[in-house]
């Protein structure tokens, strides 16, 4: 079983069985628990998160893990319970099955603001979480891996130590309340020792019982910076992606689909492709073509050389067209009004400032370019897929090829980055619709870098007007109005064939739900529908609004004339000590109250987001002309640090992402082509380019918080009110690098 990540969930289950001493335990308990996908129908009681066999320890998980360490950390809850050493543990990804459904992404389905919501509505959430086992909701986004483990995987853990024990007791006729746990074995009074191994079969004939989880005074391993179980192999190169899948007989593919976005494809000539040795097929998809070869990159050459006339774009064709779209969405009804606070339009005295403010659309641009491989036999298909959303991928991809869901296998395998972007289908689709036309012949689809930037689910472009008024040194009004497409419209008709019964709240994710007393505070979100294809980015609305709203909070802090942190501290206290935390921390590690070296700027800004409030303060140098991001402190309050080195590296890889992209991210369009093919196009932040990050991670907040994508949002603000301390000019619009010029 030690090779459970790598083997076939086919042969998991025979080995499973198979192996002495073999078994998985039944812990986790719901009125109605869903089947047990890790075995066979054979009576006998096992569960979907722990295997113990004559290998030794497997944590089995169905939160995918995209270098964000979620594995790491789950596996450790269990291993905390269990009493095994951390080394012992080995971790897997399950398969495609409900019994993995993650309750915690419903949670916020009840309403109020997540740093004020009262424990009566976490209560229904939490029981409205439970309905997402009906759904499939095996995915893993929002930041909600450790939220939705919390409890399951320490249960199991706990339970399964328990069942351990009471084997032991009937075994060496021993009151179970004698027993202990340690490394991995049950010890008598008299010092006989059995392994969980050596245990594990008759404790499967244990009805498990329910305890509670150990308090976090005996904890051993949480709380403290593991070993990352998958560094070895991603440090040596060794780690198997999905693009590394090779299988017997396997063929290479790619696609090519029309450059403009929805555009036909009128016609095409496949024999340019043909012509190159090495490339053997070319099948037409329809709206587009895939080229098979026997390698990747003769696949590629193929798909370029071949012939193809595509239609025109059916929606804007230029990012000037989208701008004006967006332009009007202002003249339509919100769609929602997520925050209306007091009287946002009565006679307010004071100062009134109003800005405008920009942000492009933005592609995901994993390292790991979309790929999926599909073996079709007739009557089921294999599918190896890197996937943040294993029971969506199986469903669509049986959908495209006239199988039922029960006859699609998904394997998920590492990826290299996610960010949102696997939570989609498309990809492994036309890998399933590449693999029916071959049947019997395992094929890899792999996307060019350019076809993968180009045929993305985008985060979307918007533009927001705001205005607020100041008096004697206070915030009096905020009102704010954001046009941009929305998200929940196009992806649940995507997903499901159904819009949204009512107003999109992920347009106002990020401005509505900050934890500001201003006491005329309107937030309103008008959704445009501009037929460019949008997707979950990482932290989703609160990526744009936490730059809309920490931007204009610092530009009212400047017309009142008061010191930026003092004023958001002023503002935050009333609602929120987790949020007025971090400010007051990043104040203290940044220095911010001293002299600031000649020649530097520094900006702050602070976003709660996925349940976890972050504040960042970034300072900027002149170095010749050219802006030196030098230096960035982020300070994090998810509540419960489960793990502060990894916890720290997302705090960190938020903060880079939210500056790459404010630096250098854009998608425009010309002519209903996506204008940016590759990394040079739209780049990130080099090592050289990149600051000194300091991270502080505090534990005030009262409930547990997201970590994968919080240390985002404040990141583009941040950065912007730091230029404006250092060069008196207020940036509004993304990316950066058009009106500065950085440091490479």
């Amino acid at each position: 079983m030690g090779k459970l990540g790598t083997i076939t969930r086919r042969s998991f289950l025979v080995a499973s069985v198979a192996v002495a001493g073999g078994v998985a335990f039944g812990v986790y308990k719901i009125r109605q628990p869903v089947p047990n996908p890790l075995t066979p129908q054979d009576g006998t009681a096992l569960n979907a998160f722990l295997v113990i066999d004559a290998d030794g320890i497997t944590v089995v998980s169905g939160r995918a893990d995209m270098g964000q360490g979620a594995q790491t950390t789950l596996a450790a809850m269990v291993a905390e319970e269990l009493d095994v050493p951390w080394q012992s543990v080995k971790i897997a990804h399950g398969p495609a099955s409900a019994a993995y459904y993650n309750g915690a992404l419903l949670e916020s389905a009840v309403g109020g603001f997540d740093y004020e919501r009262a424990a009566w509505r976490r209560s229904l959430g939490a029981a409205l979480g439970q309905v997402g086992k009906l759904f499939g909701t095996q995915i893993t986004g929002g930041s909600t891996s450790m939220r939705d483990g919390w409890g399951k995987m320490r249960h199991a853990g706990a339970s399964a130590r328990e069942a351990l024990k009471l084997a032991a007791a009937e075994r060496l006729n021993e009151p179970v309340e004698t027993l202990r746990t340690q490394d991995g074995s049950v010890i008598a009074r008299d010092g006989t020792s059995l392994t969980y191994a050596e245990l594990a079969e008759a404790a499967a004939r244990v009805d498990p019982p329910q305890v509670d989880p150990r308090p976090r005074s005996d904890w051993r391993l949480l709380g403290t910076a593991l070993p990352r179980p998958d560094i070895p192999a991603k440090s040596t190169g060794t780690a198997n992606y999905g693009i590394d899948t090779r299988l017997q007989g396997m063929k290479f593919a790619t696609i090519r689909m029309s450059p403009r976005l929805g555009g036909a494809m009128l016609r095409f000539d496949p024999a340019p492709a043909l012509a190159i040795e090495g490339v053997e097929r070319v099948i037409d998809l329809g709206t587009g073509i895939a080229v098979i070869a026997r390698n990747t990159w003769l696949a590629f050459q193929g798909a370029q050389a071949a012939q193809i006339d595509w239609g025109p774009a059916p929606y804007p064709a230029t990012s000037a067209e989208i701008d004006t779209a967006l332009v009007a969405g202002f003249d339509t009804d919100p769609d929602i009004t997520g925050r209306d606070d007091g009287d946002a339009d009565g006679p307010h005295s004071g100062t009134v400032i109003e800005a405008e403010y920009r942000l492009p659309f933005l592609a995901h641009a994993t390292m790991e370019p979309m790929n999926a491989t599909a073996l079709f036999t007739g009557d089921a298909l294999d599918l190896w897929s890197p996937s943040q959303a294993p029971i969506g991928q199986r469903d669509a991809v049986a959908a495209a090829v006239g199988l039922p869901s029960a006859a699609v296998t998904v394997h998920t395998t590492m990826m290299g980055g996610g960010f949102g972007r696997r939570i989609e289908y498309d990809y492994s689709v036309l890998a399933a619709r590449v693999a029916q036309a071959m049947p019997g012949t395992p094929v890899q689809v792999t996307w060019s870098r350019e076809e993968d930037m180009t045929h993305d689910f985008y985060r979307p472009a918007a533009i927001a007007r705001l205005r607020g008024v100041v008096n004697d040194g206070q915030a009096v009004v905020m009102d704010a109005r954001l046009s941009t497409p929305g998200l929940l419209d196009p992806l649940l008709r995507r997903w499901v064939g159904v819009s949204p019964p009512v107003g999109d709240s992920t347009i106002i994710e990020g401005l509505a739900d900050q934890p500001y007393a201003i006491p005329n505070y309107r937030m309103r979100g008008h959704a445009v529908d501009l037929g460019v294809p949008v997707g979950f980015w990482r932290s989703v609305g609160s990526s744009y609004n936490g730059f809309v709203h920490e931007s204009f909070i610092d530009e009212l802090a400047h017309a009142a004339g008061r010191d930026p942190i003092a004023f958001r501290l002023d503002l935050a206290r009333p609602k929120s000590a987790a949020a007025a935390g971090v400010l007051d921390a990043v104040r203290e590690m940044s220095g911010w109250d001293g002299d600031k070296p000649v020649g530097t700027g520094r900006g702050v800004a602070m976003t709660w987001s996925f349940g976890t409030p972050v504040a960042q303060v970034v300072e900027v140098r002149d170095e010749g002309g050219a802006i030196r991001i030098a230096r960035a402190w982020v300070a994090c309050d998810t509540g419960v640090v489960l793990d502060p080195g990894i916890l720290s590296a997302q705090m960190a890889g938020g903060l880079i992402f939210g500056l790459s992209a404010a630096v250098h991210g854009q998608i425009t369009f010309g002519d209903g082509m996506v204008e940016q093919l590759n990394f040079p196009d739209t780049d990130v932040l080099r090592m050289s380019g990149a600051p000194q990050i300091e991270t502080r991670l505090l534990e005030a907040n009262p409930h547990l918080g997201g970590g994968g994508e919080p240390g985002t949002p404040p990141a583009a603000a941040a950065l912007a009110n730091a230029l404006f301390d250092l060069t008196g000019i207020r940036a509004r619009s993304l990316p950066l690098d058009r009106q500065f010029s950085f440091v490479l």
